[in-house]
Protein backbone atom coordinates (compact mmCIF):
# COMPACT_ATOMS: atom_id res chain seq x y z
CA UNK A 1 0.00 0.00 0.00
CA UNK A 2 2.82 2.85 0.77
CA UNK A 3 4.80 1.49 -2.63
CA UNK A 4 1.53 2.11 -4.04
CA UNK A 5 0.96 5.56 -2.41
CA UNK A 6 4.64 6.34 -3.20
CA UNK A 7 4.56 5.77 -6.97
CA UNK A 8 1.61 7.86 -7.06
CA UNK A 9 3.23 10.63 -4.86
CA UNK A 10 6.25 10.32 -7.64
CA UNK A 11 3.76 10.61 -10.77
CA UNK A 12 2.05 13.93 -9.53
CA UNK A 13 5.69 14.76 -9.17
CA UNK A 14 6.53 14.15 -12.22
CA UNK A 15 2.96 15.23 -13.65
CA UNK A 16 3.60 18.90 -12.19
CA UNK A 17 6.70 19.25 -13.41
CA UNK A 18 5.89 18.53 -16.88
CA UNK A 19 3.03 20.97 -16.17
CA UNK A 20 5.54 23.54 -15.38
CA UNK A 21 7.90 23.05 -17.56
CA UNK A 22 5.40 23.39 -20.74
CA UNK A 23 4.20 26.64 -19.14
CA UNK A 24 7.90 28.12 -18.91
CA UNK A 25 8.38 27.06 -22.51
CA UNK A 26 5.47 28.79 -23.69
CA UNK A 27 6.06 32.00 -22.11
CA UNK A 28 9.37 31.70 -23.43
CA UNK A 29 8.22 31.01 -26.87
CA UNK A 30 6.07 34.27 -26.91
CA UNK A 31 8.79 36.36 -25.57
CA UNK A 32 10.78 35.17 -28.45
CA UNK A 33 7.77 35.75 -30.47
CA UNK A 34 7.12 39.11 -29.36
CA UNK A 35 10.96 40.17 -30.11
CA UNK A 36 10.70 38.49 -33.70
CA UNK A 37 7.76 40.31 -34.47
CA UNK A 38 9.42 43.93 -33.29
CA UNK A 39 12.44 43.27 -35.56
CA UNK A 40 10.40 42.04 -38.75
CA UNK A 41 8.09 44.86 -38.45
CA UNK A 42 11.07 47.31 -37.80
CA UNK A 43 13.31 46.49 -40.88
CA UNK A 44 9.57 46.57 -43.04
CA UNK A 45 8.58 50.24 -41.94
CA UNK A 46 12.75 51.21 -43.29
CA UNK A 47 11.50 49.41 -46.50
CA UNK A 48 8.25 51.26 -46.53
CA UNK A 49 9.49 54.71 -45.75
CA UNK A 50 11.87 54.50 -48.80
CA UNK A 51 8.87 53.75 -50.69
CA UNK A 52 6.52 56.12 -49.87
CA UNK A 53 6.01 59.95 -51.73
CA UNK A 54 7.52 62.80 -49.77
CA UNK A 55 4.95 63.21 -46.74
CA UNK A 56 2.55 66.47 -47.98
CA UNK A 57 1.07 69.32 -45.18
CA UNK A 58 -2.67 68.46 -46.74
CA UNK A 59 -4.48 66.95 -43.68
CA UNK A 60 -7.70 66.77 -45.60
CA UNK A 61 -8.68 64.73 -48.51
CA UNK A 62 -10.49 66.61 -51.32
CA UNK A 63 -13.75 64.39 -51.82
CA UNK A 64 -14.99 63.32 -55.28
CA UNK A 65 -18.28 62.34 -56.95
CA UNK A 66 -16.25 59.30 -57.58
CA UNK A 67 -15.31 58.47 -53.84
CA UNK A 68 -18.83 58.99 -53.20
CA UNK A 69 -20.28 56.76 -55.07
CA UNK A 70 -17.56 53.89 -54.17
CA UNK A 71 -17.46 54.43 -50.61
CA UNK A 72 -21.42 53.39 -50.91
CA UNK A 73 -20.57 50.41 -52.91
CA UNK A 74 -20.09 47.41 -50.16
CA UNK A 75 -15.85 47.49 -48.93
CA UNK A 76 -14.45 49.76 -51.66
CA UNK A 77 -12.54 51.41 -49.29
CA UNK A 78 -9.74 49.10 -49.58
CA UNK A 79 -9.73 49.88 -53.19
CA UNK A 80 -9.64 53.16 -53.22
CA UNK A 81 -6.84 53.63 -50.59
CA UNK A 82 -3.21 53.68 -52.06
CA UNK A 83 -1.03 51.03 -51.09
CA UNK A 84 2.38 50.02 -51.10
CA UNK A 85 3.52 45.96 -52.45
CA UNK A 86 6.09 45.12 -49.98
CA UNK A 87 6.68 41.15 -50.57
CA UNK A 88 3.95 40.17 -51.12
CA UNK A 89 2.31 41.85 -48.91
CA UNK A 90 0.23 45.22 -49.07
CA UNK A 91 0.23 48.31 -47.09
CA UNK A 92 -1.32 51.33 -46.20
CA UNK A 93 1.59 53.18 -44.62
CA UNK A 94 3.22 53.95 -41.45
CA UNK A 95 1.30 54.66 -38.22
CA UNK A 96 3.32 56.50 -35.50
CA UNK A 97 2.70 57.02 -31.75
CA UNK A 98 5.22 59.16 -30.06
CA UNK A 99 4.72 59.04 -26.85
CA UNK A 100 4.89 55.01 -27.10
CA UNK A 101 7.99 55.57 -29.21
CA UNK A 102 6.52 53.07 -31.57
CA UNK A 103 6.52 53.51 -35.79
CA UNK A 104 4.58 50.52 -37.58
CA UNK A 105 3.74 49.12 -41.03
CA UNK A 106 0.10 48.79 -41.16
CA UNK A 107 -1.32 45.59 -43.39
CA UNK A 108 -4.03 46.83 -45.70
CA UNK A 109 -5.44 43.39 -45.19
CA UNK A 110 -5.68 41.45 -41.84
CA UNK A 111 -5.19 37.67 -40.80
CA UNK A 112 -3.91 35.89 -37.99
CA UNK A 113 -1.15 35.04 -39.63
CA UNK A 114 -0.65 38.74 -40.77
CA UNK A 115 -0.94 40.21 -37.39
CA UNK A 116 2.32 37.86 -36.78
CA UNK A 117 4.21 40.55 -39.11
CA UNK A 118 2.42 43.62 -38.41
CA UNK A 119 -0.94 45.31 -37.58
CA UNK A 120 -3.43 45.20 -39.86
CA UNK A 121 -6.58 47.10 -41.08
CA UNK A 122 -9.43 45.52 -39.24
CA UNK A 123 -12.59 47.45 -41.96
CA UNK A 124 -13.10 51.08 -42.55
CA UNK A 125 -11.20 53.43 -44.70
CA UNK A 126 -8.99 56.68 -43.70
CA UNK A 127 -11.54 58.55 -45.98
CA UNK A 128 -14.48 57.44 -44.72
CA UNK A 129 -12.88 58.18 -41.08
CA UNK A 130 -13.75 55.22 -39.69
CA UNK A 131 -10.65 53.20 -39.90
CA UNK A 132 -10.26 50.79 -37.51
CA UNK A 133 -6.64 49.03 -37.05
CA UNK A 134 -5.89 45.32 -35.01
CA UNK A 135 -2.23 44.29 -33.81
CA UNK A 136 -1.33 41.51 -31.85
CA UNK A 137 -0.17 42.10 -28.20
CA UNK A 138 3.33 42.04 -28.74
CA UNK A 139 6.15 44.47 -27.23
CA UNK A 140 6.94 45.96 -29.87
CA UNK A 141 3.43 46.33 -31.55
CA UNK A 142 0.11 47.17 -29.72
CA UNK A 143 1.25 45.77 -26.44
CA UNK A 144 1.17 48.97 -24.65
CA UNK A 145 -1.95 51.09 -25.90
CA UNK A 146 -3.02 51.07 -22.44
CA UNK A 147 -0.63 53.23 -21.31
CA UNK A 148 -1.72 55.86 -23.96
CA UNK A 149 -3.52 58.93 -22.41
CA UNK A 150 -6.01 61.20 -23.68
CA UNK A 151 -4.64 63.80 -25.81
CA UNK A 152 -1.88 61.70 -26.87
CA UNK A 153 -1.29 62.44 -30.94
CA UNK A 154 -1.02 59.50 -33.19
CA UNK A 155 0.03 60.05 -36.76
CA UNK A 156 -0.44 57.88 -40.03
CA UNK A 157 1.41 58.28 -43.04
CA UNK A 158 -0.31 57.08 -46.06
CA UNK A 159 1.14 55.13 -49.25
CA UNK A 160 0.03 58.30 -50.88
CA UNK A 161 2.25 60.63 -48.62
CA UNK A 162 -0.60 62.27 -46.67
CA UNK A 163 0.22 62.85 -42.62
CA UNK A 164 -2.91 62.29 -40.67
CA UNK A 165 -2.70 63.67 -37.22
CA UNK A 166 -5.22 61.99 -35.02
CA UNK A 167 -6.13 62.43 -31.15
CA UNK A 168 -6.35 60.41 -28.63
CA UNK A 169 -10.33 60.89 -27.16
CA UNK A 170 -11.23 57.52 -25.01
CA UNK A 171 -9.18 54.64 -23.84
CA UNK A 172 -11.71 51.47 -23.23
CA UNK A 173 -12.02 47.57 -23.12
CA UNK A 174 -14.73 45.04 -24.91
CA UNK A 175 -15.10 41.52 -24.60
CA UNK A 176 -13.88 39.55 -27.33
CA UNK A 177 -17.65 38.80 -28.31
CA UNK A 178 -18.14 42.46 -28.68
CA UNK A 179 -17.07 42.77 -32.17
CA UNK A 180 -20.25 45.40 -33.39
CA UNK A 181 -18.53 47.80 -31.26
CA UNK A 182 -15.50 47.63 -32.37
CA UNK A 183 -16.76 47.81 -36.18
CA UNK A 184 -19.44 50.20 -36.00
CA UNK A 185 -17.39 53.20 -34.60
CA UNK A 186 -19.25 56.03 -36.32
CA UNK A 187 -18.51 58.37 -33.70
CA UNK A 188 -14.49 57.59 -34.18
CA UNK A 189 -12.12 58.22 -37.03
CA UNK A 190 -10.01 55.91 -35.87
CA UNK A 191 -9.59 52.79 -33.57
CA UNK A 192 -6.72 50.51 -32.62
CA UNK A 193 -7.31 47.65 -30.38
CA UNK A 194 -5.24 44.30 -29.08
CA UNK A 195 -5.92 41.45 -26.72
CA UNK A 196 -5.52 41.88 -23.45
CA UNK A 197 -3.28 39.42 -21.74
CA UNK A 198 -5.26 36.06 -21.84
CA UNK A 199 -7.51 37.32 -25.05
CA UNK A 200 -10.81 37.68 -22.48
CA UNK A 201 -10.71 41.34 -23.50
CA UNK A 202 -9.37 43.86 -26.27
CA UNK A 203 -8.08 47.57 -25.16
CA UNK A 204 -9.68 49.72 -27.72
CA UNK A 205 -8.13 53.07 -28.46
CA UNK A 206 -10.63 55.43 -29.82
CA UNK A 207 -9.69 58.55 -31.41
CA UNK A 208 -10.79 61.88 -33.39
CA UNK A 209 -8.90 63.41 -36.88
CA UNK A 210 -7.67 66.24 -35.97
Amino acid sequence: MKNKQKRSGIIFVIIGILLLAAALGKTAYNLWDGVRAGKESQEIAQQLIKELPETTDTQKHETTDTDESEANEDDTDREEMKTVDLDGNRYLGLICIPSLDLELPVMAEWSYEKLRTAPCRYIGSIYDNNLVIAGHNYSGHFRDLKELKRGAEINLITASGEEIIYTVKEIETLGSQEISSMITADDWDLTLFTCTVGGKSRCTVRCIRE
